[in-house]
């Protein structure tokens, strides 16, 4: 039997690096050991995935058409099923730094595959992260990113990134502003199947070298011809 302490510990472990388990789980995982638990955690790629045969068989037909309430019941499933729970707990924490929302979007599967992006990537480099978002469909609809052409920039994509992802206020001009909007022109979306009448599917992410800016530019001090490597500045 386990020491009194030693599941407390470990159950406060698990609330902060997951969803919490059943008492049966910590006392297996308090024998483990918590430093290896804790390294277990931190390399999710040791554990068994989510036996996705069993996850869809209620949901025979193509996935990438399914709707809002399908994808959400797909994570909350993971969430409280997987043997990676810190995995989850990281795609959570990230999806909500990083909202979309399907209200805009109109998109459930792309906004699933965004936040498998966020597993995939979860527990890598901040810089890392941005690089994936900045080339997720989703977030390029979102902040419309798809509108952010060589000669008439969108900022919204580039504000959003450098006020509530980055630098935050205060810490650029808006000359910044207008270099890294002009960095991620020609950076958007294809869809590959028509929206109507055959329903969402997956989009992908699309350079068109064509309508990409690439002129100098300036940002935070420094001068040259960025595309998406000026994150590397950040």
């Amino acid at each position: 039997m386990s020491k009194r302490e030693d599941v407390a510990l470990m159950a406060h472990l698990m609330r902060r690096a997951g969803f919490g388990m059943p008492r049966q789980e910590l006392e297996a995982y308090v024998a483990q050991g918590y430093e290896a638990v804790v390294e277990d955690l931190l390399h999710p790629e040791g554990q068994p995935e989510i036996d996705e045969e069993l996850l869809y068989r209620m949901f025979p037909g193509y996935e990438g058409a399914a709707a809002a309430p399908i994808n959400q019941a797909d994570w909350v499933y993971r969430m409280i099923n997987t043997k990676r729970p810190l995995e989850e707990k990281i795609a959570l924490f990230w999806h909500q730094l990083f909202a979309t929302s399907n209200s805009k979007v109109d998109n459930p599967p792309e906004l699933t595959r965004q936040i498998a992006m966020f597993r995939e990537y979860g527990l890598s480099t901040y810089r890392d992260i941005l690089f994936e978002l900045a080339q997720s469909p989703a977030m390029i609809f979102w902040l419309d990113n798809h509108g952010n052409h060589k000669g008439e920039i969108n900022e919204n994509w580039g504000r959003e990134l450098l006020e509530l992802f980055s630098l935050g206020v205060g810490n650029y001009s808006e000359d910044d502003l207008r270099s890294v909007a002009r960095a991620f022109t020609g950076w958007t979306v294809a869809p590959k199947i028509p929206r109507n009448p055959l329903g969402r599917f997956y989009w992908e992410f699309e350079y068109k070298p064509e309508d990409h800016d690439y002129g100098d530019k300036t940002f935070l001090g420094r001068i040259g011809n960025f595309e998406g490597q000026i994150l590397s500045i950040l």
